[in-house]
Parts: structure tokens; sequence; C-alpha cells
């Protein structure tokens, strides 16, 4: 539920501490609530985040939300967008306070071309991505939503955090009226 990669954000902490030029990589804050990165724009950077917890998410034509993930330490955030050099696929909002590494564009760039460290790492995250996007839909389609829930409730309360309805709902990928109903059937 909540990926972390301390491997990426070790490395990028080094190449922070040695071969920053203070232009390169910044540290940047953001507060609860504030959008980091908005579905069908442009960014000029690539995230990763130092501390604190994000959440992705598509905003479907029907006003719906679709969380794809909640994303904390070492994630990486519009790598994909860099890469492909395309407007944003998802949006990240801050959840938490979050400090993040920003790293322009063309230092992104840089390191995909010349640093084969770096690229193992990405090509892990990415590996890792496609695993956990595929185990979570497989787990979707073949569990109730009952214990879909559970699930969610117990990593919850394993990982202390704490979600409204409407984000639970959009993150198991159904309706507010539907997630109501399988909390009454999992107090009863």
């Amino acid at each position: 539920m909540l990926r972390t990669n301390i491997n990426l954000l070790s490395y990028i902490g080094r190449l922070y501490d040695v071969e920053n030029d203070g232009e390169s990589i910044l540290l940047k804050n953001y507060h609860p609530g504030e959008q980091i990165l908005v579905q069908g724009n442009r960014s000029n950077k690539v995230l990763i985040v130092k501390n604190g917890i994000t959440k992705c998410y598509l905003h479907e034509e029907n006003d719906k939300e679709y969380i794809l993930e909640f994303l904390g330490a070492g994630e990486i955030l519009g790598e994909i967008e860099a890469i492909q050099n395309i407007q944003c696929l998802c949006n990240i909002k801050a959840i938490s306070q979050v400090e993040a590494y920003s790293i322009s564009i063309p230092f992104f760039t840089g390191l995909l071309e010349k640093d084969l460290k770096f690229n193992q790492l990405l090509l892990h995250t990415f590996s890792d991505r496609i695993i956990n996007t595929a185990s979570r839909a497989s787990f979707q389609q073949l569990h109730t939503v009952e214990h879909s829930l559970s699930q969610l409730l117990s990593l919850l309360q394993k990982q202390d955090l704490t979600l409204g309805k409407d984000d639970m709902a959009a993150y198991l990928g159904i309706t507010t009226r539907t997630l109501n109903r399988a909390l009454k059937k999992l107090n009863q």
C-alpha cells in the first residue's frame, strides 16, 4: 500500500551531497493537501520523496478519483513523463508534510545517459511497479470488497495511517456507498 524505495533514496541523497551544483537537485517542501504534479500539465522536474507520504491518483472524466498508490520515502515522481516528454499522466498530492529532491530534467536525462547504477535502480523501480500493479489487480478481481477492505484497514493500522472514506473508496476502486455497506458488514 505505501511504496518506498530506500535504495534509490540513498543513491540520490549521495548525488545531492556530492555532485549537486545547487541547481540540478534541490530540496523542496510540500504541505499536506498541496498538489505536487497535476494530471495533464507539463512538469519541469522529476521528484524523489525524501520523507512524507503522497498519493498518486487519476482524475477520471466522470469526476471520480482512482488512487493508484501511496508513495513514500525514495519513490520517484514524474520520471515517465520526463522520459517520454509527455504531460503528467496522473496527479500527485502531499498527504503529509513532504520533503522531496527536485531534479531538473536535463540533469535527470544526463543520469539516464551516463549513470549505469541509476539506470539499474530505475529499472528495479519499474519492475516493482509492474509486479505490484498486477498483484493488486488480481487481488481486487479475486476477492470480495469486504476482504479487500479488511486487508486495507489492516495495512493502514500497521503503517499508522489514516484515510478518509473517499480515499479508501478511491483506492479500492469502489463508490463511497459500496464502502459504507462493506464497513457495515465488517462491523456485524
